[in-house]
This record gives C-alpha cells, structure tokens and sequence, in this order.
C-alpha cells in the first residue's frame, strides 16, 4: 500500500493547561505543523481572525469561551466555517459528544492524548480541508469569470451582488432552509455565467435583438448549467442557473415549463432579476421608481407570466424601512 502524502497546515491549539499546550505543539512541530498556541477561548477567536488556520484543537473547558463556544462561532461564520474542528475533552459522557457534534466539530480527542491518534486525525482532517480548499478555488473562479461578464456592461454594475442579496431576503421572508438560501446566494452572482458564450455584439447591442440573436441568447441558461455542473456542491444552483428566465404560461425559456414546474428557486431569482432591471437604468430608458416597477409586473402577474405571492413579499420587503432593496448606492450610472 502507498503511504498518503504528508500534508503540513498552520493549527490553532488552545487549551488552558500549559502542559497539554507543550505536548500538543511539539508532538504537531515534530511533523512539520507550524501552531498556534493560546490559553483560552477568547484568545483562540481572536487568532481566527487575523491568521489563516487549516485545523484547530479545542480544549472543551477553557475560560472565557469554551471549546463548544469557540466551535459554534467557527462553524456559524462564512469566513471560518470549512476549518475542520477537533475538540479535546476528558469528558467521556455522550451529552457532551451530542454537544459537541450540534456546534459542528469534525472529531474528538479523548484525554489522555496520543500520539498515532491524534496525528492520524490531524492527516485526515487536513486532507478535508485541501479537498475544501480546491472546491472553494473552483467557486472562486466561476464567480470571477461571472463578475467579469458583468464588469462588460456599465448598465449592469452591481447587478449581481443585488441578486444575491435580494434573492436571500426573499428566501429569508419564505422561511425557506440555509441550503437554499446558500443556493440562491450563490446563484444571484453566476445565473448568467453563460453569457461567456454569448458574442459582445449581441451582449451589448443596445437596441432590440432579432431572431437570430434571440436564439443565441436564449442559449445562455443552458451554458452556465453545463459550466457550472461538475461542482456537486452546486446542485441546488444548477435549476436556478437553468430556469430563471422561464414564465409561468410557459412562454419562457430554453424549456418553456409552466407553474409549478418551475423550480420556486428560480421564481425567486427571476422576480427579484425583474424587479432589479426595472429599477436600474438602461440605454434606453431611466431606472424607474419601485413604485413603477411593481405596477408593471403585478400587470405582467395577471397576464400570467410570474408568480404573484412572490412579487408582493419582494414588495413588502421594499417598503420596510432601510430595506435591503433600497440601496442606491450601488446603482451607479455609468460615466
């Protein structure tokens, strides 16, 4: 059998015993490690903040914050939550295990440490996070390359950063599961990734497209489904990217569905895609007021091409106060 390869990662140890600090770190340098030692659960967010952690050894009973504590705001946080968490305890009861597993760690310690365990369980976890970090360079490149496309069009600057923003309200107001509401974040910046296929003279042509060029455009969805596909974890981003641009009478495209056979996903993308294209100013025309938005699409509502509960929750979120629909600053018009 061929041996792994050693992976070394930067590991943040907390524990309040000096002792258990020194065993750990010198057991983790020996292996190439560089670590991170700190005295309690305070110190150990604070190092989480500035430095890059590919694993972190949580002691449970720490002051401060304990190591349940400090797991709870690892995993709670986007910026931290694929950092792989193992939690160090004496305690053998599974209350705390059940504890431990409902703040989001990936493995346990049992004290006394030792050796061939925790290395082994340090080699596994750091493997997850390079496979982790592999998936989030991919998210980072098709995000780029949507922005990119974006970035084409003066008209359209911000236009994706709205989408997610407005969709997640949206889902937020619908109740709807984090997963989904991840998906929709996620999709608000490539739902027209496809447009990379799409030539510029069609992209940008100011005027109406005819029928040849519709035909092109119309083949966008499609293009960044088929871009985005072999990321497993977009798999609740794909119908999104796919259908956003179809009616409920079944007039839209690529595959013209109709009611309910549009994925409620992507009803939210396509309504709050609508709503920012009304308000946002065109070639052709001013960006109209919200009030003038939702007038022309509760008349496009009863000609049945979108779904009207979802215009009206996306219309009561624009009337709250400081509503996250109503941030012009990033409508800027272009010079």
């Amino acid at each position: 059998m061929c041996p792994s390869p050693i992976l070394t990662g930067t590991i943040l140890v907390a524990d309040d015993n000096l002792a258990n600090l020194e065993l750990l770190s010198g057991l983790l340098e020996v292996e190439g490690h560089q670590v991170r030692c700190v005295l309690d659960g305070r110190q150990a967010l604070d190092v989480l903040r500035t430095d890059s952690i590919d694993l972190a050894l949580l002691d449970v009973m720490m002051p401060e914050a304990d190591g349940f504590a400090v797991c709870q705001a690892i995993k709670t946080n986007p910026e931290t939550r694929f950092i792989p968490v193992v939690l160090v305890t004496a305690l053998t009861g599974s209350a705390e295990r059940i504890r431990g597993i409902e703040c989001g760690a990936d493995d346990f310690l049992s004290k006394p440490i030792k050796r061939e365990e925790l290395l082994a369980r340090v080699r596994s976890l750091l493997r997850l996070k390079q496979f982790t970090d592999v998936l989030e360079s991919a998210e980072t490149v098709l995000f780029s390359l949507a922005l990119s496309i974006e970035a084409k069009d003066p008209y359209t600057e911000g236009h994706c950063d709205r989408l997610a923003k407005y969709s997640v309200a949206l889902a937020e107001r619908l109740d709807l599961p984090a997963e989904i509401q991840q998906a929709l974040r996620r999709a608000g910046t490539v739902h027209d990734i496809g447009k990379v296929a799409v030539p510029d003279h069609i992209l940008l042509k100011p005027g109406p497209l005819d029928s040849d060029e519709w035909k092109i455009m119309k083949q966008h969805p499609l293009i960044g489904e088929r871009i985005c596909r072999p990321l497993k974890s977009f798999r609740h981003v794909l119908p999104i990217i796919r259908h956003h641009h179809e009616k409920l009478d079944g007039s839209g495209y690529p595959d013209g569905l109709k009611g309910k056979d549009i994925p409620l996903t992507a009803q939210i993308m396509q309504t709050v895609d609508i709503y920012d294209a009304l308000t946002t100013s065109r070639p052709y025309r001013k960006a109209l007021s919200p009030k003038e938005a939702f007038a022309i699409m509760d008349t496009e509502v009863k000609k049945g091409w979108w779904n009207g509960a979802l215009v009206k929750h996306l219309e009561s979120l624009a009337a709250e106060p400081s509503s996250v629909l109503d941030d012009k600053s990033e409508r800027k018009l272009p010079v």
